[in-house]
């Protein structure tokens, strides 16, 4: 019975603003330490200890020790896809629109838990749709065989994609278009880092575009970013 699902807590554990915002600061996927958190919530470290426990107990967060030290990160990508879908329907919402601003560094690129998001993410999905290289339906990314060979001369092991050449997507929240999410945007992602097309800010899930990656993304992908 869907009384059984504590959804309320849930809700109330991710509605508060100090918790949203230890959340958001861990959906790039990293492990961030106590402190680092307080800060980005701008409470306290016994209220921020608070609150990563309330999160911690109800799955949203899992604690990683390394030695004497505590980080915390998000329990699952299910959790992330839950921060996604919050985010995408506070941006639908005219009032919110109307009193709020997009920082425009997360506008043009960010990480998406373990993907590229933003205009950047956005604009690789629409250039392999471009070329023929996917189509999307009900959300799937389905690829065609010239896009995993598009993929492979990019870099990336392509074994598995020829089995089941199908990957997630997501709503981006400010672009309102799909992204590639995992397994395949973790690895366009995972590549861009390795050949340095992309930088991450510190203290941000933002990401840059590198000189290496402006000319990257135009002769691989056709993007003038």
């Amino acid at each position: 019975m869907t009384q059984d699902l504590d959804i309320a807590r849930i809700a109330a554990l991710v509605g508060e603003p100090a918790r949203a915002a230890m959340l958001l600061a861990l959906d790039d996927g990293r492990a961030l330490p106590a402190g680092e958190l307080a800060a980005c919530a701008a409470v306290s470290a016994p209220t921020a200890s608070g609150h990563l426990g309330a999160m911690r107990d109800a799955g949203l967060l899992e604690v990683v020790q390394q030695g004497r030290h505590r980080y915390y990160r998000l329990a699952s990508a299910q959790v992330a896809a839950l921060l996604e879908s919050l985010m995408l329907v506070a941006a639908q919402n005219p009032a919110r629109v109307a009193t709020s601003r997009v920082d425009p560094l997360l506008q043009a690129g960010r990480t998406c838990y373990s993907h590229l998001a933003g205009r950047l993410g956005v604009a690789l999905c629409d250039a392999l749709i471009a070329r023929d290289g996917l189509c999307i339906d009900d959300d799937i990314a389905r690829f065609s065989p010239s896009g995993i060979h598009m993929l492979e001369d990019f870099g990336l092991d392509v074994h598995v994609l020829r089995r089941q050449p199908v990957s997630k997507t997501c709503i981006d929240w400010s672009e309102r278009r799909h992204h590639l999410s995992s397994p395949v945007g973790a690895a366009i992602y995972r590549r861009c880092l390795q050949l340095g097309w992309v930088r991450h800010h510190l203290d941000s899930r933002a990401v840059s575009i590198t000189k290496a990656g402006t000319k990257g993304f135009q002769s691989t992908f056709g993007l003038a970013m």
